[in-house]
């Protein structure tokens, strides 16, 4: 009798660690949209160009159609103020997308870009808007 208590006991202990943890990780992945600064999909500014950003964190994705006059994603998002980062010796390194903050020496964390869903090989900054595409920037661990 005692070693069926003790085993329920050790049964349920687990269980309700394992929900504790799955709870802390969605609470987690929630808190990145609190300081989103849209949370709904978009439309932006005026021009002659329309392109389609997608803003990517866990498993939530805002659209962003911007219309703009601008030559690259980066400007186009920049202008808008959904992009923030710094500029080094390779081009913008993106730490801010829609608010939400990635930083690689924090926590892992990172901006990842791509354009009609293939990893891209050049930076927001050095992609030329096109029209047809699809950009996307996704929080990445």
């Amino acid at each position: 009798m005692k070693k069926t208590l003790k085993t329920a006991l050790s049964l349920t202990l687990t269980l309700l660690f394992i929900f504790a943890l799955v709870a802390c990780h969605k609470e987690e992945a929630t808190d990145l949209w609190k300081d989103a600064t849209y949370t709904e999909d978009t439309v932006l500014g005026e021009g002659a160009k329309t392109v389609t950003v997608e803003v990517m964190v866990e498993e939530k994705t805002v659209t962003f159609t911007i219309k703009t006059d601008k030559e690259t994603v980066g400007d186009a998002l920049i202008e808008h103020k959904l992009l923030d980062g710094e500029q080094d010796d390779y081009g913008l390194y993106v730490k801010k997308v829609n608010g939400i903050t990635a930083d690689y020496d924090v926590d892992q964390s990172y901006w990842a870009f791509y354009i009609d869903g293939e990893y891209a090989m050049t930076g927001v900054d050095g992609t030329p808007l096109e029209e047809a595409l699809t950009y996307r920037l996704a929080y990445t661990k």
